[in-house]
């Protein structure tokens, strides 16, 4: 039954980013928070388990998306290979931020992120295009910042990556698609890293890897990716305004919960 739930998460999590256009941690951390609570896991792991198993399952998800932004062209690889080199080194420090970061605070933390992020898509705020794309150490640069953020908050930083773009002036379909891009190397870099800050805890449940919970990473995979598409193909049958707005009071009412 605990897999069955993990399936039905994937198969939520994956409408969900299809059709607001979002990586599925933004849904995946919450739900597993609630769900390892249920299970009775440990409360002083269970938020590090549950980021770091979300990244975990974003480095199945992310390749379908970039094998479909890769053939339409829209990737600017040369922009993902050098902020790459920064997220690596921003990923870790992140996962070392996380597991500083008592259990309690960082529900506070994520719930403060999906509260901001809920106001950005509710009200629709967009940078403009005001500057030109920036030189290779200010690439690396804002990919350590950016991997930092992501492995704390379990993301696959696309929330983070696209506004950056945009603000550098990079063509927002392109922006989306290079930021699908990095999403790879945040998950990989991040998972890895909660993998190895978590090993050996002792109050970890059985079947995890550090802070990754591999029955949740098999079940979220498995159904993640197929219902990825279901709800791209909705997307382009329902209101934009409108979906990002009813996902704008999910986040506010997952942010809430966290915070209280």
């Amino acid at each position: 039954m605990e897999f069955v739930l993990y399936l039905v998460l994937g198969s939520f999590a994956g409408v969900l980013a299809g059709l607001f256009g979002v990586g599925g941690g933004l849904i995946i951390v919450p739900v597993l928070v609630f769900s390892f609570s249920a299970h009775g896991f440990a409360p002083a792991v269970l938020t590090h388990l549950a980021v770091g198993t979300s990244l975990a399952t974003i480095v199945f998800t992310s390749i379908n998306s970039i094998l479909a932004h890769h053939r339409k062209g829209a990737v600017r690889w040369p922009l993902v290979l050098w902020m790459s080199l920064g997220i690596v080194v921003g990923a870790a420090l992140g996962s070392l931020t996380a597991a500083a970061i008592q259990g309690p605070m960082l529900q506070k933390i994520i719930g403060v992120f999906a509260i901001a992020m809920a106001i950005q898509m509710g009200l629709d705020f967009k940078p403009r295009g005001t500057r030109d794309v920036p030189g290779r150490p200010a690439l690396s640069a804002a990919g350590v910042v950016i991997g930092w953020a992501s492995a704390i908050f379990g993301i696959g930083g696309g929330s983070l990556t696209v506004p950056f773009l945009s603000w550098r002036s990079v063509p927002m379909q392109q922006a989306v698609a290079t930021s699908a891009a990095t999403g790879l190397p945040i998950a990989i870099a991040g998972a890895l890293s909660f993998m190895v800050v978590g090993w050996q805890d002792p109050r970890l449940p059985s079947w995890s890897l550090g802070f990754v919970y591999l029955p949740a990473v098999v079940g979220i995979a498995c159904t993640s990716m197929f219902f990825a598409r279901i709800g791209a193909n909705l997307a382009h049958r329902l209101s934009p305004r409108v979906l990002k707005r009813l996902f704008a009071l999910l986040l506010l009412g997952v942010g809430i919960n966290f915070l209280i």
